[in-house]
């Protein structure tokens, strides 16, 4: 019995839980998890501040224009007026300035002409014209930023504004990456007669890295019990183990064989999708582990469904599944099996700016190539009709 994507999903999202954290300096925290809400230590601006070049005055002083008024001292940004603003009185004020006692508006340099210690003004202003209250943007002791977020370059900026030079973020969680097998080696080195280039580890480990972990390669096992036991064993202290290859049901197939001889303690294996059957679950010791196939296309469609939610688990996110969306269907399709099938495919606009996707013709799971062509994933449920060009069909972005 093949076990449906969706329960797979919540078995794996269920071996983990958040994990402790750190603290890192502002400057070093873009893409990383906070753990904790963030509140402002200081209010901004921290008084009421002009918003443009000009004049500090009294609203109710030029309310009926042109009007000349007595300069009588600036306030730039970084300083101050100390004085107050009476009838008939105006301070010069820089962008930043702090508005002086007594004045309740700002008139803009272009709106206002100087000569000596007099100011003729040609436009009213309203009370509060340009001024940017206290606390505009924040007060000390307001959340900023909540737990759970996956920081931007703007929260940066925003933290570094509220005054805060550290920040508790989740741990990155360490992600062990095993390939296994005689046939495949690592790209540059010589190829033998019936040897093929390895991808999987560094396209996981790319994933790994883009999803917010650290990626820990392990190496190549060769399809004996020494070399997969000794080169598991690596993985010890990590937060999950991933392998790829070595997860069917070949006689050199010896993850499960091997591992089970030191404690593999097997949740689920084969699940009802297309590209990835041979998905296999469980735990050596305190480390979760998840077996994905060797074919590229599978452990990495695998990596996207699988994979990247478990590290936003561990990272307090909490939805990092794959926003499903749905498109118009760019061809016919034949009716589905049992199994959940993940078609790459193009992705264009229509005539009318709708999303078409059109799956390629052929849908090998060797084939890199086409995933990286690819827009998105077509989603169709097990035992689908038939699809026809313009129905409607469940996509995942790529």
């Amino acid at each position: 019995m093949l076990l449906p994507v969706e329960e797979a999903l919540e078995r794996v999202k269920a071996a983990f839980g958040p994990l402790p954290a750190e603290q890192v300096s502002v400057a070093e925290a873009l893409g990383r998890v906070l753990a904790d809400d963030v509140e402002a230590r200081v209010t901004q601006p921290p008084a009421a501040v002009s918003a443009m070049d000009g004049y500090a005055v009294r609203a109710a002083d030029v309310a009926e224009p042109p009007v000349v008024l007595r300069t009588i001292g600036e306030a730039p940004a970084g300083g101050a007026y100390e004085g107050t603003v009476g009838p008939g009185e105006a301070v010069r004020i820089f962008t930043g300035g702090p508005v002086p006692e007594g004045a309740d508006a700002i008139v803009i340099q272009e709106d206002a002409e100087s000569q000596d210690d007099r100011v003729t003004v040609r436009v009213s202003a309203p009370e509060g014209n340009y001024i940017r209250p206290a606390g505009l943007d924040f007060s000390a002791g307001v959340v900023g930023l909540r737990a759970g977020r996956r920081l931007t370059a703007r929260d940066v900026g925003l933290a570094a504004a509220m005054n805060v030079p550290w920040l508790a973020v989740r741990r990155k969680p360490r992600v062990a990456l095993l390939a296994t097998g005689d046939e495949i080696v690592r790209p540059g080195d010589p190829l033998g007669p019936h040897q093929i280039v390895s991808s999987n580890t560094l396209a996981l480990a790319a994933l790994v890295t883009e999803a917010g972990a650290t990626p820990i390669d392990l190496g190549i096992a060769r399809d004996n019990e020494d070399s997969l036991r000794r080169m598991a064993a690596a993985a010890a202290g990590a937060d999950l183990l991933v392998t790829s290859g070595g997860a069917s049901v070949g006689e050199r197939d010896l993850v499960q064989q091997v591992l089970g001889k030191v404690g593999l303690d097997l949740d689920f294996w084969r699940i009802a999708m297309r590209p990835g059957k041979p998905l296999m679950f469980g735990r050596i010791g305190a480390t979760p582990l998840l077996g994905v196939p060797g074919n590229p296309v599978s452990a990495l469609v695998c990596g996207l469904l699988f994979l990247r939610p478990a590290i936003g688990v561990m990272l307090g996110v909490e939805d990092e599944q794959p926003a499903a969306e749905t498109a118009v269907l760019g061809c016919d399709l034949d009716a589905n099996d049992r199994r959940q099938d993940y078609l790459r495919a193009r992705l264009e606009r229509g005539p009318e700016g709708e999303l078409v996707a059109i799956p390629f013709p052929r849908q090998d799971s060797s084939m890199l190539s086409t995933l990286v062509a690819a827009g998105c994933l077509v989603v169709r449920p097990p035992q689908a009709p038939p699809g026809k060009a313009g129905d409607r069909v469940e996509i995942i972005r790529l």
